[in-house]
């Protein structure tokens, strides 16, 4: 019968492999959920931004009744 012990240190390898890799994984993840949130608030301010823009400027661009110049 073959000797199990490396049969146990491949998967002791493999599992150090593993959990290495899902510890990367894990701050990648938690640098894009940073990275989101940040965005997120930025096109919020972006929106409430725009929406002031947009009610301050309507004022300004509305057509009036006075026919243009060239009739």
């Amino acid at each position: 019968m073959s000797d199990p012990a490396p049969n146990v240190i491949d998967l002791q390898m493999k599992l150090a492999f593993l959990e290495r890799t899902v510890e990367i994984l894990n701050e990648v993840v938690l640098e894009q959920s940073a990275q989101l949130q940040n965005q997120s608030v930025r096109l919020e301010r972006l929106e409430a931004h725009a929406k002031g823009n947009a009610s301050a400027t309507s004022e300004e661009l509305r057509p009036h009744d006075d026919p243009p110049p060239h009739y």
